[in-house]
């Protein structure tokens, strides 16, 4: 086996781009190839922010394995990320072993993972309940790697879950929620959906609360307004506005509570192959969805208890709908893991790993 480190040679990135279509299926592949080459390339919005060092690992002449360091300054962490290899504990011995190497080359004094580059992108590694497709947004991967990075000497450092709720419809009863609900509206709130000529105000008021609540997450990272709206800019055609949620209090925003159908894995393959019945796919499915994926929630802490209403509004219209919902990848410790706790189904988990060099 080989370690090749390279920069933006058209073989190295094709091969780094391929090894998913390889390890995955046609329903779990969740990578944008297009997003990736990107980044590969650095001319992603992102790419200002850190350095990308990205890595194959051959086995004569094929991939079997391959991953990326990225490296923020005046950071001593490095995050390892883009992590693909076959089913083989050799190649991933081999494969962390050549990454630690670099990291110690590098003066780091540990490794986070798995980060493909940013908080903004996509970190966390899923370890159960791989019977199931996986849903837009969930950080999906191959089940054994869990045990290949826990015999690389990797330990858990963060643990996060998703719930997947029932499906409920206008007879159900919350009167706890209800009552918060009605509570603030009383008190001068309003909590609205935004409509679609208010998208970019919306994001940018978005973007003024997650910077400041999410500041205190692993792995978080400061991001431009101009970047933050740019990296948002798509969600403005894969949402329905009716299940975005804004709470203001005299005219400011205070709370939000971000959702989209779920796609599946449909809106990372909109390349010209896949795009006519993606597209086509993703306009059925946002006007009448199966499912909704609840991805972004955040109060000011000025407004303590506003997140049960805002819970509420989102679940009268999941009332109105009778459509299930999973409320995405909540850190351990958060409240947002215990809202509706009576009406979880089924729980999916996630952690984040690190190793100390």
């Amino acid at each position: 086996m080989n370690c090749i480190i390279f920069k933006n040679e058209k073989k190295y990135v094709n091969d780094f781009i391929n090894l998913p279509v390889k390890l995955y299926g046609k329903d779990d592949n969740m990578e944008s190839p297009g997003t990736v080459k990107q980044l590969l390339l650095g001319n992603h919005p992102l790419s200002k922010y850190f350095t990308l060092y990205p890595f194959l690992i051959y086995s004569e002449k094929e991939v079997v394995g391959r991953f990326a360091i990225t490296a923020y300054e005046n950071d001593d962490t490095a995050y390892l990320g883009f992590f693909e290899c076959i089913d083989d504990n050799q190649v991933s011995q081999y494969l962390f072993e050549c990454a630690s190497d670099f990291c110690r080359r590098k003066k780091f004094s540990r490794i986070l993972g798995p980060v493909d580059a940013s908080f903004w992108m996509k970190y966390r590694l899923k370890i159960n309940r791989f019977d199931e497709k996986p849903y837009t947004g969930e950080p999906y991967n191959k089940s054994y790697y869990y045990q290949m990075f826990l015999n690389s000497g990797f330990e858990v450092m963060e643990h996060y879950t998703s719930n997947n709720y029932r499906a409920i419809d206008t007879s159900y009863e919350n009167e706890k929620y209800e009552k918060r609900y009605r509570e603030f509206l009383a008190n001068g709130y309003e909590i609205k959906s935004p409509t679609t000529a208010e998208y970019d105000k919306t994001v940018e008021e978005v973007y003024e609360l997650i910077t400041d609540l999410y500041k205190d997450f692993p792995i978080f990272k400061d991001l431009g307004k101009e970047d933050f709206k740019t990296i948002f800019a798509d969600y403005k055609t894969i949402m329905n506005m009716s299940m975005t949620k804004i709470a203001y209090y005299k005219g400011k925003a205070v709370g939000f509570y971000i959702s989209i159908p779920d796609y599946g894995n449909r809106v990372y393959h909109l390349d010209l192959k896949n795009l006519l019945p993606n597209l086509m796919y993703i306009m059925r499915n946002r006007k009448n969805p199966k499912r909704y994926v609840m991805l972004y929630m955040g109060v000011d802490r000025e407004h303590r208890g506003l997140g049960k209403a805002l819970v509420y509004s989102i679940m009268k219209e999941l009332m109105n709908n009778n459509l299930p919902s999973i409320g995405a990848l909540a850190r351990d410790g958060k409240v947002t893991q215990t809202y509706a706790f009576d009406d979880i189904e089924n729980v999916y988990e996630y952690v984040l790993l690190g190793k100390k060099l």
